[in-house]
């Protein structure tokens, strides 16, 4: 009688063989061939109901038969499954931290059963035979080979690269006014990817990177003091102790001067009263600077410098703005 398969295990595999499959069913002894369609396969006799072989390659599906000395055994069917393929990466990088979603897309997908990011494994969300969706692992930042397995074996691997996290050193100027607009120097690491600088929760316009380690940006209006974050592929900088901070300085008011008119010869002294002094950082007296110091926020006593006779300007400035009255030069 010729011998019968009944099952096998598993009924399925990659094209390229090399799968382990069992056939169980009667009539083996003596058996001297397993073939998967007209592909033979290497096999062993383990019992009279029980053989061990291994897949060649192939595609499709194919009946698998065994022959004996009785006969050729009926057929069971065998399904080769195509190797998967992954044809694009979206995000292509992404934070050495990991968490980030990355959708594969490409051919014999389904059923995947690992998605590796080099070495580690990811977390598959998402699964169609044309799509994954997974959560990237931690890894170290650099590039690594990332992969896809299925029934039908492991995909050729395409490259995603771990970003590091940017860093904020130091801003300059560390002072601006509530209007912003004016350029801010960002110094740090990992800067090269930038996709945004915020000035506490507002975007930064005009970002230029120089380098890896140097950037710069227009600040945004504001208040306060604020932090200065990067943003990157790798992430955003993060903040807290040590972290270099930027302040927003109110446009300086000058509501009056006294006296408000002195002697051609100059040094004599002149307080000037007002509001946002605090920041003052120069005083000009008919467009000739003069020495000064800062009391308070409401005022500042300044040396007048020697000057033609006649009316002038006295404007002071501060990193918020600048602000005048009137001063005479007497003969």
């Amino acid at each position: 009688m010729a011998p019968i398969v009944n099952s096998l295990s598993p009924t399925q595999g990659p094209a390229a063989g090399g799968t382990s499959v069992t056939l169980t069913g009667s009539g083996f002894t003596g058996a001297s061939s397993v073939r998967f369609g007209t592909n033979p396969a290497q096999f062993t006799t383990l019992s009279d109901t029980t053989i061990s072989c291994t897949a060649p390659a192939g595609s499709g599906s194919s009946g698998v038969t065994v022959t004996a000395p009785s006969g050729t055994s009926n057929s069971v069917t065998f399904t080769y499954l195509p190797a998967p393929v992954i044809s694009s990466v979206t995000p292509t990088q992404g934070p050495t931290a990991g968490g980030n979603s990355v959708a594969l897309t490409g051919t014999a997908l389904s059923g995947a059963t690992a998605v590796m990011f080099g070495g580690h494994s990811a977390t598959i969300t998402g699964n169609t035979g044309t799509q994954i969706t997974a959560q990237a692992p931690a890894g170290a930042a650099g590039p690594v080979n990332l992969t896809v397995t299925t029934g039908g074996g492991t995909s050729t691997p395409v490259s995603y690269f771990y970003v590091p996290l940017p860093t904020v050193e130091s801003v300059s100027p560390t002072l601006g006014p509530t209007l912003g607009g004016n350029t801010v120097t960002v110094t740090g690491s990992n800067l090269t990817l930038t996709s945004a600088v915020r000035f506490g929760s507002r975007a930064a316009t005009g970002v230029s990177v120089s380098s890896d380690g140097q950037l710069t940006a227009l600040a945004p209006f504001g208040s306060g003091t604020v932090t200065v974050t990067v943003t990157t592929p790798g992430g955003t900088s993060l903040t807290g102790i040590g972290t270099p901070y930027y302040t927003y300085v109110a446009q300086p008011i000058v509501t009056g001067l006294s006296p408000n008119q002195g002697p051609a010869a100059g040094g004599n002294s002149i307080t000037i009263t007002g509001s946002n002094l605090t920041y003052t950082d120069s005083v000009m007296v008919g467009g000739t600077p003069a020495s000064f110091v800062t009391v308070s926020d409401t005022n500042v006593v300044a040396v007048a410098p020697g000057g033609t006779p006649g009316n002038v300007t006295v404007l002071v400035h501060s990193p918020g703005g600048s602000s005048s009255a009137g001063y005479q030069y007497t003969p």
